[in-house]
């Protein structure tokens, strides 16, 4: 087994950024808002011990089985892909600025244009909220599409995020489920 990382690797995994996970015939692109220091010394998306995304991505159906971090090169095999709003990494999703926000919106768009995913969902309310200037936005699927791409708001699956438990959060990333497929 790999042991954690130390205080002093994570550190040093600041403003780094870790490679999309891109491919044809993507059926839905997660967007996160941006790596955690520990996605970055991973090189791994969504990979800090006690987020919940890879449980709910399985558990709501996208995968057939839980997939770990290492794994997610096989997503395109299911159709799914991975990007951020903010290729930067940093210790907490509030260090990244406005600016930064609505800057990965515009570079989601180009995305889009180029991968043509079915399905866009962005993994943050808060950051959605900002990097698409819709104040009034709620968790679920939105008026306005993106491009091409329909688009979902899901639930931060930091741990982090207290106000959704996981069966929240698959029932979340379920409803998205039942849309695409």
């Amino acid at each position: 087994m790999v042991s954690p990382p130390t205080r002093e690797q994570l550190a040093a995994a600041r403003d780094r950024t870790i490679p999309d996970v891109l491919g044809t015939d993507l059926t839905v692109l997660f967007c996160g808002i941006n790596p955690s220091l520990y996605s970055a010394y991973t090189g791994h998306h969504f990979a800090r011990p006690g987020n919940r995304f890879w449980p709910a991505l399985h558990l709501s159906g996208f995968t057939p089985r839980l997939l770990r971090p290492a794994e997610q090169n096989l997503l395109s095999g299911f159709g799914l892909g991975l990007t951020n709003l903010v290729a930067r990494a940093t210790a907490r999703a509030d260090e990244v600025s406005q600016e930064e926000l609505a800057a990965g919106g515009e570079r989601l768009r180009a995305l889009v244009d180029r991968y043509q995913p079915s399905t866009i969902a962005i993994v943050g309310v808060t950051a959605y909220r900002v990097a698409f200037d819709d104040r009034e936005a709620v968790i679920g699927p939105q008026s306005a599409g993106l491009g091409t791409a329909a688009l979902w708001v899901l639930p931060n699956p930091s741990g982090l995020n207290a106000h959704y438990q996981l069966n929240d959060l698959v029932a979340e990333f379920r409803a998205l489920r039942e849309r695409v497929r």
